[in-house]
């Protein structure tokens, strides 16, 4: 009896740490992006890449990372979980060596692609694991780590990624990934329950993919494009048609396959359909939080990456800080509950960001912050349990993906409609300013920063062109802050449409127990 026990000791730690490293390369593939963004002006002028070029260093990793999440059902199938983590790991890596190594614009995009649909899988996989490899007791305590590392990536990777490039250069924004991807590629294989491959088994529709991919591929860069061209241009109907069309094609014949590469079926359970619409608004009030803050710190407060970095830690620690009770009120109180008064503390805190000024910085964005990253654990911990607890282990891999894939979803278009908003509101709020000082409106001339009696000395009324010139950096700020303050408050509006959705969870929940008793 005595040996049986120490067994399953040895074997719980064993998964344990499995799994922990699992956590690992999942924060490195989340950390790899943010790092990059903060760097991207660095990295531009090391390798003379054109303005235009520049943020495909970017859109080339997530257009791959948003195609390998569907599929990481079908690999898992098809290689086991421990192998797929291992091969992930392994493929990041060595991208990640070769993104260092770049010379070039094309170098440098190639291994991208590589490292983003490495990444993209090991996203899912992680959350798959939770649920495969823990007992419902102890899949809180998962559900939260996993979460913790899924959320404190994108929020201390500015700092991250600010430091690296100030002390050392920007090739070491890839080569941190080498010696964790290197331990966690030799180690974890040995932890992780052994699985069978499925080579014979596997069949993979060639069709299917290249759908798939093609639908996501033209939404990803039509939402890149939308803002700067417009979302009616030529160009991004072209791309968006494209992808609607290729994705309804997809979806027709995924649902007839016999052997699909995602099972596109598991949205019949409303739980997890559910739970898919809350992971796309926690993606777009998530991943718009960390774009919109440091836009306005850099372009507003002139702050630098490390600056930004470090202002933005404060989300982190509040993300840790309440994981424990995370933990406890998971176990005690039911996932719809949690997940109601986490959107709506997410939308309290975005509400609270849409009164910023041009003087707002670390004091004022304080609160907002503590309770934005209070409320992100409960918006993503209970979702979680709410749309995959209830799915037998063979659903769980595919489910994991498109799970994770409406979150991702949600950030492209969340960062889309935010760009749309700076880009089209700021000219809006500049034409209203300038109507408001010409006008004699002395709060507007304290509102961007002119001195009251210098605007009570001449500048009302008409504006000689010296005094545009003067006035004009202060108006676009303000506007520009205005405009910020618009796209908080639609990232509000989907963490309320998130409030709106928990009681259709309710319905679902008594749907199930209506058919159980009849079955």
């Amino acid at each position: 009896m005595t040996v049986a026990r120490t067994e399953l000791a040895l074997t719980a730690i064993r998964t344990w740490v499995g799994f922990g490293l699992m956590c690992l390369g999942m924060f490195m593939a989340i950390l790899d992006v943010q790092v990059v963004a903060t760097s991207l002006p660095t990295i531009q002028n090391a390798l003379a890449i054109s303005p235009e070029a520049m943020s495909w260093i970017q859109t080339s990793y997530l257009i791959a990372e948003v195609i390998a999440i569907p599929l990481t059902g079908w690999l898992t199938r098809t290689l086991s979980m421990r192998w797929l983590f291992a091969a992930a790991i392994a493929f990041f890596t060595l991208a990640s060596i070769g993104c260092a190594a770049s010379d070039s614009f094309a170098m440098l995009v190639s291994f991208r692609v590589v490292q983003g649909f490495a990444g993209g899988t090991l996203i899912p996989s992680v959350f798959a694991a939770v649920f495969i490899l823990f007992r419902p007791r102890t899949q809180g305590i998962a559900t939260t780590i996993a979460g913790i590392m899924a959320v404190l990536a994108p929020t201390g990777g500015p700092v991250v990624g600010g430091w690296i490039t100030q002390v050392y250069s920007w090739h070491w924004l890839f080569l941190i990934n080498v010696v964790p991807g290197l331990i966690a590629c030799v180690v974890a294989p040995t932890l992780l329950p052994r699985e069978d491959t499925n080579f014979e088994g596997a069949t993979l529709d060639g069709l299917s993919l290249f759908l798939m991919a093609a639908a996501l591929a033209c939404l990803e860069v039509g939402l890149k494009q939308a803002p700067r061209d417009g979302w009616f241009s030529s160009i991004c109907i072209s791309l968006f048609s494209l992808s609607a069309l290729t994705g309804g094609f997809f979806v027709w014949r995924t649902l007839r396959a016999a052997h699909p590469i995602v099972q596109l079926s598991t949205f019949k359970d409303r739980s997890f359909a559910i739970g898919c619409v809350l992971s796309f608004c926690l993606g777009v009030g998530l991943f718009g939080s960390v774009y919109l803050m440091p836009v306005f710190l850099a372009f507003v407060r002139g702050h630098d990456a490390l600056e930004i970095g470090s202002t933005m830690l404060v989300t982190g620690v509040a993300q840790l800080a309440i994981a424990p009770l995370a933990v406890a009120l998971e176990r005690r109180i039911d996932a719809r509950v949690l997940t109601g008064l986490g959107f709506a503390l997410f939308a309290l805190a975005l509400g609270l960001s849409t009164f910023e000024t041009r003087d707002t910085d670390f004091s004022e964005m304080f609160w907002p912050q503590v309770i934005r990253g209070v409320a992100i654990m409960f918006c993503l911990l209970p979702p979680t349990r709410l749309a995959l607890g209830a799915l037998s282990e063979a659903e769980v891999p595919d489910a994991s993906g498109l799970f994770n894939l409406m979150r991702n979803l949600g950030g492209a278009i969340g960062i889309a409609l935010i760009d749309t908003i700076l880009y089209g509101r700021t000219s809006i709020h500049a034409d209203a300013l300038r109507g408001r000082l010409l006008a004699g409106d002395m709060t507007t001339a304290k509102a961007i920063g002119l001195d009251p009696r210098l605007f009570a000395s001449g500048l009302s009324g008409s504006l000689t062109p010296n005094a545009e010139a003067y006035v004009r950096p202060m108006i676009e700020k303000a506007a520009f802050v205005l405009s910020v303050n618009d796209a908080w408050a639609m990232l509000a509006a989907f963490a309320l449409l998130g409030v709106l959705l928990v009681p259709l969870a309710w319905r679902a929940e008594q749907a199930s127990a209506i058919a159980i008793k009849a079955n």
